[in-house]
C-alpha cells in the first residue's frame, strides 16, 4: 500500500523513513536560515532517531502532552480568576503566541515544527496569578525567579516525575530567551536574542500577541473603552483585534532583511514606535489599573503566605507537593535546596489550587 507525503508517492522498498523523508523536504522547502530538523544540535540525553517524527515535532509533542502545559488553563494571564468564558488564559495566549509564530515562519519559509514547540513551552513554567506571582517570588526566593527560567527548569526537570522532557538545545535555548518584560521587544544585546530565527519570531510573536489580546480583555470587562486608545495607535493599527494582529505580523514580515548573507528579524521604526507606545498605555491604564492591580495585591499575599507556611512546615509541603505533582518529583531532585523546592511547588499551582489550598491552610473551618 502506498504512503504519500504531498504529492510524491513513497517507495516502502526504501529504506527511508517517514522522518528521513520529511528531513529531506526540508531541504528544498525551507529557506537557508531556517534551522533544519537533521541540523539540530541534539539532546542532553541522546535518543534513538524516530521513524516517523523529527527532533522538534516530538519536542511539540512532549509540551502538549506534558502536565505542566495542562495547567496552564487555569493560569491568569491578565485578569484574576475572571467569571467571563471568554478572557484568555496563560493557554489560550500561549496558542495565539503558536498561531502568529506560525504565520510569521511560514511566510518566510522557516521551520514551522521548531516555532510551535518554542511557542506552546514558552511559559510552561508560569506562575499563578500572572507577573503578580512572578514578581512575590522573584522577591522572596533566594536567588530570585523569573518565568522563562523557570519555564526551562520545568521541561528539564519537573516532568517526567523528575526526568524531564529532555528537549532539542534549539527549543529550550528558544523558551530561555523568549522573555522581553519591558525592555527592549528586539534586543540590542545578542545574548538575549535566540541562537535560531524561529526562536526569535516566538519573542516577537509573545510581545503582538499580549499587546492585542490584553487590550481586547480590558475594553471587554471595562476597565478601558475603545475611545481610551491612543489615536495613534488606532490609526496606525486598526480598531479591531483581528486587524491590529494582522498589521504588526505583516510588519514584521515585510521589514524582515537578509544583510551580508544573515536574516535580520525586524519591525519598522513607526510600527515599533506604535507598539512601544500601547504597551506603555496598556502597563498605565490596564495592569495597574484599580480593579487589576487590587485582585493581584490579593494574590501576592496568598503566594507570600503560602511560601512561608510551608519553609516552616516540611511535612505539610511533603504531602500537598505529592498532591499537585502527583508523585514525589520534588523528593527525587537531589541537592536541591529547600527553599528552591518550595518554589518549584508555589509556580506550578494554578490560580484555583492556589486560592483552595490557602483557604484550607488559613481560613477556619466551622464546627460541626
Amino acid at each position: 500500500m502506498a504512503a504519500y507525503l504531498g504529492a510524491e508517492p513513497v517507495n516502502l522498498q526504501v529504506k527511508r523513513s517517514i522522518r528521513e523523508e520529511i528531513e529531506e523536504m526540508e531541504q528544498y522547502a525551507l529557506c537557508s536560515h531556517a534551522c533544519k530538523s537533521s541540523q539540530t544540535r541534539g539532546r542532553k540525553h541522546p535518543e534513538r532517531p524516530c521513524p516517523i517524527r523529527t527532533p522538534f515535532q516530538i519536542d511539540r509533542d512532549r509540551i502538549v502532552y506534558s502536565k505542566a502545559f495542562r495547567r496552564l488553563k487555569h493560569k491568569t494571564q491578565v485578569f484574576l480568576s475572571p467569571m467571563g468564558d471568554h478572557y484568555r488564559t496563560r493557554l489560550t495566549h500561549t496558542l495565539e503566541v503558536a498561531e502568529i509564530a506560525r504565520t510569521i515562519a511560514r511566510a518566510l519559509r522557516l521551520n514551522e515544527d521548531l516555532t510551535e514547540a518554542i511557542a506552546l513551552g514558552h511559559d510552561i513554567g508560569h506562575t499563578p496569578f500572572g507577573h503578580a506571582g512572578e514578581t512575590v517570588l522573584n522577591d522572596i526566593v533566594p536567588g530570585g525567579f523569573s518565568h522563562c527560567r523557570q519555564s526551562l527548569r520545568v521541561v528539564d526537570v519537573l516532568e517526567r516525575g523528575g526526568k524531564g522532557l529532555n528537549l532539542t538545545f534549539e527549543v529550550r535555548d528558544g523558551i530561555l530567551k523568549h522573555s522581553k518584560g519591558f525592555g527592549e521587544i528586539i534586543p540590542k544585546n545578542l545574548k538575549e536574542w535566540a541562537s535560531t530565527q524561529e526562536g526569535r519570531i516566538v519573542r516577537l510573536a509573545d510581545v503582538i500577541a499580549y499587546l492585542n489580546h490584553d487590550l481586547d480583555d480590558a475594553i471587554r470587562s471595562q476597565v478601558i473603552r475603545e475611545e481610551d486608545v491612543p489615536d495613534s495607535c488606532k490609526q496606525a493599527l486598526g480598531s479591531t483585534h483581528s486587524s491590529r494582529t494582522t498589521t504588526m505580523i505583516r510588519d514584521v514580515i515585510d521589514s524582515t532583511t537578509i544583510v551580508n548573507g544573515e536574516m535580520r528579524l525586524s519591525i519598522s521604526t513607526h510600527m515599533y514606535d506604535t507598539m512601544l507606545r500601547l504597551r506603555a498605555f496598556l502597563y498605565e491604564n490596564v495592569y495597574r489599573a484599580p480593579q487589576v492591580h487590587n485582585e493581584f495585591e490579593k494574590a501576592r499575599k496568598i503566594l507570600f503566605d503560602l511560601y512561608e507556611y510551608f519553609l516552616k512546615h516540611k511535612n505539610a509541603f511533603r504531602e500537598e507537593s505529592k498532591r499537585l505533582f502527583e508523585e514525589d518529583v520534588l523528593e527525587k531532585i537531589n541537592g536541591t535546596p529547600y527553599e528552591r523546592r518550595v518554589c518549584d511547588f508555589i509556580a506550578g499551582m494554578t490560580d484555583r489550587y492556589a486560592q483552595n489550598l490557602y483557604s484550607r491552610i488559613f481560613m477556619p473551618s466551622p464546627l460541626v
